[in-house]
């Protein structure tokens, strides 16, 4: 039986609507999906200000990917502040899954940087039952022990839990722990993939 639910924040809860922003910019789709590629995409992000690499080594590390577009990459970059984000659902689904006698648990990458610039958006976090982020404990999904410490934090039974994210390394890492996990699309999708675990 399932009694806590897992989520990841940045893909899943604050659901980034990437599109929205780089097309704000006025990109053309094949290069609003370049930019994003070698940014949000890119293996680099997830090190964008963790304190593991200075910004500007990140930046560079975008540019890398793809040298031919580096100004539109700098643009983007300077001007993440301003993201779109969207989580009209995250509030509503959290209480609703409470109210069902759900646990939820965020353990999330999400950046120092990205949770000062999207506060407002993130007004969910209050709402739900504690959780990690990997800035504050300076550990990162996928490594094993930052899925350790949430279970040792909040004594859960991994049997009893299921992970929603979207990157299919970091699910792969909480089943070697036992958690059931939900590869996340939308929450259509997630929603019907809890009902099938019970």
């Amino acid at each position: 039986m399932i009694t806590t639910i897992i989520f990841d924040i940045g893909n899943v809860l604050a659901d980034f609507a990437w599109e929205a922003y780089y097309r704000s910019f006025g990109y053309e789709e094949e290069m609003f999906r370049r930019v994003g590629k070698a940014t949000v995409l890119s293996p680099m992000w997830n090190e964008y200000d963790r304190g593991v690499m200075s910004d500007e080594e990140i930046l560079q590390g975008f540019i890398d990917g793809d040298p031919e577009i580096e100004e539109e990459i700098r643009r983007a970059v300077r001007y993440i502040g301003p993201m779109v984000t969207r989580n009209d659902y995250a509030i509503p689904w959290i209480r609703e899954l409470q109210g069902k006698g759900y646990r939820c648990l965020y353990l999330s990458n999400f950046s120092e940087r990205g949770h000062r610039e999207c506060a407002e958006a993130l007004d969910f976090i209050p709402y739900m039952d504690g959780g990690i982020l990997s800035y504050q404990e300076r550990l990162i999904k996928p490594m094993p022990e930052i899925y350790q410490l949430l279970i040792d934090r909040y004594g859960l039974v991994p049997e009893e839990c299921v992970f929603m994210d979207d990157t299919l390394r970091n699910l792969e890492a909480a089943e070697k722990f036992g958690i059931h996990t939900i590869h996340f699309l939308n929450k259509e999708q997630a929603v019907e993939e809890l009902r099938k675990l019970g």
